[in-house]
């Protein structure tokens, strides 16, 4: 390494401009962004983009915005020369741009052609820029609006190119960009040829739910249908959008689409607010799919903190993520019992026979899904119970008696309707009916296939009840679904001010390593407000005195040992209530919830009586979030008649 030392100087301007366009200009897709947003803040209507080779032969953008006169074009390549902040105030930017270091810096390592004309000029007027050498401006033909191209990205700085993927891939973080863009300008017209790709083109939308159709376009045709409307404001804040639903998810993240005023961001703040909202309804290894817009005045966020502007900083961001997490929470409370229509798709598709003959084997006759062949639970003889066994009220459930031989359990018969046959006792607790369920017959309340959930018709391989709609089927996974409700009833207990609790008539010793021991006794003040009291029992155990009520039957040992692996993978490597605070320790005890209410709920193989299944499909109807289990699988599908009738051709 040289030791000489030379005298400070002045860099060459040229090569100022060619080092901050590394900031700006990182790859074609960075160019074409900064051309956007010129584009959208000239309030352009129409904006097309044309790519060749990736964007480093060839990147076009054409708007019909206002366009420049020759003074403000030859203005529009000096740099930090812009219109966008008239009074030079930088806590009240309402615009994507307002650096004017766009072009200057696609010059300055490029080819760049600006034609431009004002709606009020007669001619346009054009400019080059070669390589930061800036042309004279001269008059050109020209359409309103303004076209830009840049040709030869990077043939100023060849080390640049060396840093390029490939053509296709270069093309896909265009389209990406482009597409981030347009969620955020429903009404502008969007379009990009890139090469032999195929075209991408989104149409202006306007009038209702044009955010929903821009959606659709952008995220693909299924969003439409699995999606919830977000509306919320707050405090000088508000957020709107569409969300999807639990159980429409990704496997990456890059279907969550943000924006702040306007402008498209990645921010960790929104990121980490969406995937909290999302916590115990999704599983840890999936995404959500949703397009939110947070409004605020421009004044209360920073948006000059990150060179490409893809991250912001909010005055309050307490409260940007509190309204955030209610948001979503308000609208998957709204969604209810919903599951994504693509598990319906997808069952559509395993049930479609694979050559011309129509012919499924399902150990079941037809007609019998709906129509049993024998007196059945839903015929005029059937018992029923005038108030559910074991119910008391909302608040929890309470295992009901074993049915007795005068009281016969319900299975599916070959036949496809119910048979009777002996049954031993429940191991765990039964289901309770919720005072709104209707557990008459179907014959004596027709009405209830009106419901979401329809009327439970049949239970098979003693794990999925088959449920009658007015127009189709539901099929429910009943420990899915009574998992949900096991976790969303003690939820709300706690938030009510604590869980009930089950004292243990001999108190139940779990051993396990000392470090594990030490861990629990040290959370044990959080566990008390689950309704799980443990004490120290020497080294290497604990002692279990209290349980919540609703697991009174699970296994201790099991139900220790699972909140065990919750606590070490919420990574308080403390163990304390001091090591989480506020939302985290809220996220913290939720997370053990769910591990807990897995032990309480209807196991699969569980066979169940007919008013049971009545009553979990109608507390289901009834309870937020349902339509997914803990660990974010759908807990129901839904198969419309007509797309039944399609795979026995009838239709």
């Amino acid at each position: 390494m040289s030791t000489q030392v030379h005298s400070v100087r002045r860099l060459d301007p040229v090569l100022v401009d060619r080092i901050a366009a590394g900031e700006v200009v990182e790859r074609p897709a960075s160019a074409v962004k900064e051309l956007v947003e010129n584009a959208i803040d000239a309030g352009a209507r129409s904006i097309e983009v044309t790519v060749e080779a990736g964007g480093r032969r060839l990147i076009r953008v054409v708007d019909d915005g206002r366009g420049m006169n020759p003074d403000d074009l030859d203005l529009a390549v000096e740099r930090h020369a812009t219109s966008k902040l008239p009074g030079g105030d930088l806590t009240a930017i309402d615009t994507l741009g307002f650096r004017g270091e766009a072009l200057p810096s696609i010059g300055a390592v490029s080819r760049l052609a600006i034609v431009s004309r004002t709606p009020e000029a007669e001619a346009g007027a054009s400019l080059i820029v070669e390589a930061g050498l800036k042309g004279p401006v001269r008059p050109a033909p020209a359409q309103r609006g303004t076209r830009i191209e840049v040709t030869e990205l990077f043939a100023a700085t060849p080390a640049r190119l060396k840093f390029l993927k490939s053509d296709r891939a270069e093309n896909a973080a265009i389209a990406e960009t482009l597409r981030r863009l347009a969620v955020t300008q429903p009404g502008i017209r969007f379009s990009l040829r890139a090469d032999a790709a195929q075209p991408l083109v989104l149409p202006a939308e306007t009038g209702p739910e044009a955010d929903l159709r821009r959606l659709s376009a952008v995220l693909g045709p299924d969003f439409a249908a699995n999606a919830l409307p977000v509306s919320l404001a707050r405090e000088g804040f508000a957020v709107t959008g569409q969300i999807g639903l639990p159980t429409y998810h990704r496997g990456a993240g890059t279907h969550i689409h943000l924006a702040v005023n306007g402008r498209p961001v990645r921010d960790r703040l929104l990121l980490g607010a969406v995937r909290g909202a999302y916590a115990d309804t999704l599983a840890s290894d999936r995404h959500p799919v949703l397009g939110l817009v947070i409004t605020c005045d421009p004044e209360r966020v920073d948006v000059n903190v990150h060179p490409a502007k893809t991250e912001v900083r909010f005055r309050e961001p307490g409260l940007v993520r509190a309204l955030i997490v209610s948001a979503i929470h308000d609208a998957l409370r709204r969604g209810g019992a919903r599951s994504a229509t693509t598990g319906a798709a997808r069952t559509l598709d395993a049930l479609r026979p694979a050559g011309p003959a129509l012919a499924i084997h399902t150990g079941l006759a037809a007609p019998s899904l709906f129509q049993p062949t024998r007196p059945g639970p839903f015929a005029a003889g059937a018992p029923s119970v005038a108030a559910p066994a074991g119910y008391r009220g909302s608040q929890a459930w309470r295992p009901a008696p074993a049915p007795s031989s005068a009281e016969p359990a319900y299975t599916l018969s070959e036949a496809g309707g119910f048979a009777e046959e002996p049954q031993a006792a429940f191991a765990g607790p039964d289901l309770a009916a919720p005072p709104q369920a209707d557990v008459r017959t179907l014959e004596e309340a027709p009405e209830a296939i009106d419901h979401p959930l329809g009327a439970a018709r049949a239970q098979i391989h003693e794990t999925y009840i088959f449920a009658q709609t007015r127009d189709g089927l539901v099929i429910v996974d009943q420990h899915a679904a009574h998992e949900r409700l096991v976790y969303e009833r003690m939820k709300a207990e706690r938030a009510a001010g604590g869980i009930a609790r089950q004292g243990l008539l001999i108190p139940d010793v779990v051993e396990m390593s000392p470090e594990e021991a030490d861990r629990l006794v040290a959370a044990a003040p959080d566990l008390d407000r689950l309704g799980l009291t443990i004490e120290a029992f020497g080294p290497g155990a604990v002692l279990v005195r209290e349980v919540p009520a609703a697991l009174i039957r699970a296994s201790v040992r099991d139900l220790v040992t699972d909140i065990l692996d919750a606590l070490e993978a919420s990574g308080d490597e403390e163990g304390g209530a001091a090591a989480v605070e506020g939302g985290a320790l809220g996220r913290r005890l939720d997370a053990v919830l769910s591990r807990m209410s897995c032990h309480g709920s209807v196991r699969a193989g569980r066979r169940l009586r007919p008013e049971e299944m009545n009553a979990l499909l109608r507390e289901m109807e009834a309870t937020p979030n349902s339509g997914q289990c803990n660990h974010g699988r759908p807990t129901s599908i839904a198969l419309k008649l007509s797309d039944i009738e399609r795979l026995f051709g009838r239709r």
